[in-house]
């Protein structure tokens, strides 16, 4: 049975990303610090990282992401044609559907990704990514507004967080605001680098 999904990296005290997100610090300032595990994960012992980060590589059917997860530009987009971070072939190999006030044409990248700007809101993302994804999963990218926005719609059914033994201190908390889900904890993994814990979310 397809579900909804969401992996997110996140730090001890709640924040998936650093202040001050620009095209310099695309995850803000310290932002990195809480996606070393993945780059780490070849190291002797961390086993549990390697699987964690197999899995956040592995493409689902679609995927759904907030405007400031694709790109630093914020307003109008101007005449410059930004077409994400991750180069001509980005990691999703899916349809991204893009939140966003401000329409624009779809874009074709290769390896099978097109961003689709979507202008009517969360639900109307999550059910167009539902129709693309067929049998196949939906994943919540990011950020941290677009995954508040799916908890409080009841969209997610399964979370996976890597938590990393840091403190930011200021940035963008995942959880502000939200009213718990009900999370279930179905699986644990760790490293010294992160603990890696499945939640299972009860509708």
């Amino acid at each position: 049975m397809a579900r909804t999904t969401c992996h997110m990296s996140v730090s001890l005290d709640g924040f998936v990303a650093g202040p001050d997100q620009s095209r310099d610090d695309p995850v803000g300032v310290d932002g990195m610090k809480i996606h070393a595990w993945h780059l780490q994960a070849y190291e002797p012992g961390h086993d549990a990282d390697l699987a964690a980060r197999d899995e956040l590589a592995t493409p689902s059917g679609a995927c759904v992401m907030g405007r400031n997860m694709f790109g630093p530009i914020r307003g109008d987009w101007g005449a410059e044609e930004w077409r994400g971070w991750w180069g001509e072939d980005p990691p999703y190999h899916a349809p991204v559907f893009v939140l966003t006030h401000l329409a624009r044409p779809s874009i074709e990248m290769d390896g099978g990704t097109t961003f689709h700007f979507v202008t009517e809101g969360f639900s109307s993302a999550l059910e167009r990514a539902k129709v693309a994804a067929g049998d196949g999963n939906v994943d919540i990218c990011g950020g941290a507004s677009t995954v508040r926005q799916a908890l409080a719609a009841g969209a997610i059914d399964e979370l996976m967080l890597d938590i990393v033994p840091v403190l930011l201190g200021r940035g963008e908390r995942l959880f502000d605001g939200v009213v718990d889900p009900g999370l279930v904890p179905v699986q644990v993994m760790h490293s010294p680098h992160a603990t890696h814990v499945r939640y299972r979310i009860e509708h």
